[in-house]
């Protein structure tokens, strides 16, 4: 079955960086568009950056020229780099298809202290 399972969140004061990374399982992987999601407290959630499957990426203005997303298509793997992290940046970030699969992953929570 599809598995998602991030890993790299925790705690950084404003500023600082972050490298969030995806295990995927499940899926023809290198066949796949992804993308990196967050949730933040009271609010939907919303995509962030997506990769094609040939390497393009696009990202929400909200983190346009912070974040960069990336892919290791031998490893099953898409990492997001995440600099210049604001509070705003807060919230519980997982990774998935773009558009997701059905199954979600537990999430890695990234906190930016101010």
């Amino acid at each position: 079955q599809v598995q998602m399972v991030e890993s790299g969140g925790g705690l950084v004061q404003a500023g600082g960086s972050l490298r969030l990374s995806c295990a995927a399982s499940g899926i023809i992987f290198n066949l796949s568009a992804m993308g990196w999601y967050r949730q933040a407290p009271g609010n939907q959630r919303e995509l962030v950056a997506s990769i094609s499957r040939g390497g393009f990426s696009n990202y929400a203005d909200s983190v346009k020229g912070r974040f960069t997303i990336s892919r290791d298509n031998a490893k099953n793997m898409v990492h997001l780099q995440m600099n210049s992290l604001k509070p705003e940046d807060t919230a519980v970030y997982y990774c998935n298809g773009n558009p997701p699969f059905n199954s979600w992953g537990q999430g890695t929570q990234v906190t930016v202290s101010s």
